[in-house]
């Protein structure tokens, strides 16, 4: 993790991102966010699905223009209209891995194709030759062999697919790459791999993640950071010890119960699979937003401790931090 003691790589500042539906409705996807991602280092996005956090990331990255708020990458405001010398910095500097690896990619396009569109548009190599060798370079990375450049989306599994996505992503040498649930469609066993590649990729480069997910126990296991994000509001935001050990909003807690518990000897094992006399005994908390009495438009961010911050109202904080 790197220290937060440099300048913030990416830092969000009250975004708000609506849709307007109709005259009289408007969506409030995401509602006065803030965060910052330090270089190096990888920021857990969590919460359940249709909370804002894919809409977070397609605003940063500007695939969305935000409805208010400020983003500063790398010392620049990017929140406002982009000049074309910005954009094309923005397009490099930053990169997306999306969910869906055979949506993402071109059907009609070979592999070699997909990953180095990125240095066509850009004009990033001088002859073919160098093109080439940048794009087997990074297929081997990500654990690819050169012959797959040739290959279509199609004659690859899932987790290759998304190694595709990843190397595409890459070849344009960011410093922040933003993964919205890019392990999601894949098995379990395959996203182990995936996550493994990209703590193995984060160490030698130094590339910051931005890593969207609902799968707490693989962000636990990635993240430097979490914020945990409900109906466009984050409540809650640390280090991932702060978060799993001492959770204080209702929310984070009940997502936290939910998480099934391995019994001594698998986890010994290095088999994280759920105890079954435990889980009999396990309860989850429930939470539900319209009966808990809480207003997230009401709360403002309250410090527990280092960089731990709870979302609430004065008597709110009081009474869970008893």
């Amino acid at each position: 993790m790197a220290g937060q003691n440099a300048a913030p790589l990416l830092k969000v500042e009250g975004l708000k991102q609506y849709f307007r539906v109709s005259k009289s409705y408007t969506v409030k996807a995401v509602d006065n966010v803030s965060f910052e991602i330090y270089p190096g280092e990888t920021y857990g996005l969590v919460g359940e699905s249709g909370s804002g956090k894919s809409t977070i990331g397609r605003s940063v990255i500007r695939l969305y223009d935000p409805t208010a708020g400020k983003i500063t990458f790398d010392g620049h405001d990017i929140s406002g209209r982009l000049s074309r010398v910005q954009n094309d910095t923005l397009r490099t500097q930053m990169q997306m891995i999306f969910q869906d690896p055979m949506a993402s990619l071109n059907p009609r396009k070979k592999v070699e194709d997909i990953i180095g569109e990125g240095l066509d548009i850009h004009h990033m190599y001088k002859t073919r030759e160098e093109r080439r060798e940048k794009v087997e370079k990074i297929l081997a990375k990500v654990g690819l062999a050169p012959e797959h450049a040739e290959r279509y989306p199609h004659q690859f599994s899932g987790g290759q697919r998304q190694r595709v996505g990843i190397a595409r992503a890459l070849i344009m040498n960011p410093k922040l790459i933003i993964a919205d649930e890019c392990i999601s469609a894949l098995d379990v066993s395959i996203q182990a791999q995936v996550v493994n590649l990209m703590k193995d990729i984060q160490q030698e480069t130094g590339t910051a993640y931005l890593f969207i997910a609902h799968d707490l126990s693989m962000v636990k296991y990635i993240s430097d950071r979490i914020g945990v994000l409900h109906l466009g509001h984050l409540l809650e935001t640390g280090t991932t010890e702060e978060i799993f050990e001492n959770p204080i909003h209702p929310y984070t807690r009940s997502l936290l119960s939910a998480i099934p518990l391995p019994s001594p000897r698998r986890e010994r094992q290095k088999k994280l699979l759920p105890n079954p006399v435990v889980e009999k005994r396990r309860v989850a908390e429930t939470y539900d937003y319209a009966t808990s009495g809480i207003d997230y438009n009401k709360g403002t961010d309250h410090h527990v401790s280092g960089s731990h911050y709870v979302k609430c109202t004065d008597e709110e904080f009081a009474k869970w931090c008893k």
